[in-house]
């Protein structure tokens, strides 16, 4: 009788619905599949993960040794980071943005990820909304959903330099919105909002009372003399109701050792504070302090990496463009192409018309040997995106693959 009761009172549900709605990120499926296909013997080009091939500078890993030997860095520390650290990544906004924060005000997070999430998670509600500018990076939503908000995306496409316009945002706003996620230089397009573009939708956002969380971790990416513009400085109408998202993984090379932060009002850095206290604790310690030594230190190292990416850049974005039925414009920032494959949709590539991007990526990984992340990752579907963080020798196997395979398209 009582296993009868303990069967009856089993939940059907082994995974929480929550949870099990949350889809995998798609980035890092198709660079994971990309390597496990390498590991089997193919030798597969990756342009999937936005992750930078050069190794993190040397003096950033010397300040991470020094630390590993110091017994105060083997125990816990501040759930909110390091003093230090908080201090440091103040006196870095104010030098690259001209932003003025004070240490309190500073997270440190687990990776920019964690800094995401826990943003949302700390300003939303259950049923808010949250405008999420499309072509977007595959987390957002997810984070978005996972705290319990509802993204609503607004799409722009090619032939706007994938930028929205305030008439876009004014056409999504409801009365249940309450935070505009504004990113730039943008992942997965490049794209760069100028100065005016960000002071116009940063003066609308304040106009209509909504948040702004603003994802900054690519600002020292850019190129052909466009200037990165902060929201926080080209809109201070905004006042406190303003997150900045960011971290040291892609301008410092150092994505696997997971330090990013979170800059917001007061209060809010506080809650999201004791949220992480609950579920991390604080950063481990040596990330902490390779990161001091990254945000204290030169820029000299990421110019040197800017001076690659931008001959990556213009290599990928020139063969793409010299394959029929693709189009791609000219990224400005960060480290990806994004290129607009609707014309190879429904053409005969290698035995089989792709209705998808998401079918024509993987056809590419399958046939042409050569890992790309379809837009479904990150919007609708008709583009691919490359990331340009490879070798220099690696890009021009890969984009002459493509070139290769995708030319024999036909109608």
């Amino acid at each position: 009788m009582s296993a009868e009761l303990t069967a009856d009172h089993v939940p059907a549900r082994r995974v929480s619905a929550r949870i099990a709605a949350i889809a995998e990120s798609a980035t890092l499926a198709v660079d994971a599949k990309a390597k496990a296909l390498k590991a089997a013997g193919r030798p597969v080009i990756g342009f999937g993960a936005g992750e930078p091939d050069f190794p993190t500078p040397d003096y950033i890993v010397e300040a991470a040794v020094a630390a590993a030997r110091q017994p105060k860095f083997h125990r816990y520390s501040p759930a909110a980071g390091l003093p230090e650290l908080r201090s440091a990544i103040a006196e870095k906004t104010m030098r690259d943005s001209g932003y003025a924060v004070d240490a309190s005000q500073v997270l440190v997070t687990n990776g920019g990820k964690q800094a995401v999430y826990e943003s949302f998670a700390t300003l939303l509600d259950p049923g808010d909304e949250v405008i999420v500018p499309s072509p977007f990076w595959t987390t957002y939503p997810e984070a978005i959903r996972l705290a319990g908000g509802v993204p609503v995306e607004v799409f722009a496409g090619p032939e706007q330099g994938y930028m929205v316009t305030v008439e876009q945002l004014e056409a999504a706003v409801t009365p249940r919105t309450k935070v505009l996620l504004f990113v730039s230089p943008s992942n997965p397009t490049g794209a760069v909002y100028s100065p005016e573009q960000t002071r116009e939708i940063g003066l609308w956002a304040a106009s209509k009372g909504l948040w702004v969380i603003t994802d900054e971790i690519y600002e020292h990416l850019t190129y052909d003399g466009v200037p990165f513009t902060s929201i926080a400085t080209a809109a201070p109408e905004l006042g406190d109701r303003l997150v900045i998202l960011n971290g040291v993984a892609k301008t410092y090379a150092m994505t696997g050792w997971r330090v990013g932060w979170m800059i917001a009002p007061l209060d809010v850095t506080k809650a999201a504070t004791n949220m992480q206290s609950h579920a991390t604790s604080n950063v481990a310690n040596v990330s902490q302090m390779a990161a001091l030594a990254a945000v204290a230190g030169p820029l000299t190292a990421v110019d040197e990496m800017k001076v690659a990416f931008d001959r990556r850049r213009k290599a990928m974005v020139s063969a793409l463009n010299a394959i029929d039925g693709v189009e791609c414009p000219t990224p400005h920032g960060a480290f990806y192409a994004y290129a607009d494959v609707r014309g190879l949709l429904g053409r005969e590539i290698g035995g089989i018309r792709p209705a998808t991007s998401a079918e024509l990526a993987a056809l590419i990984l399958d046939k042409a040997e050569v890992a790309v992340v379809p837009g479904e990752a990150f919007g609708p579907s008709g583009y691919l995106r490359l990331s340009y963080a490879l070798g220099d020798d690696d890009l021009a196997v890969g984009v002459a693959r493509l070139q290769e395979f995708l030319g024999s398209a036909k109608a």
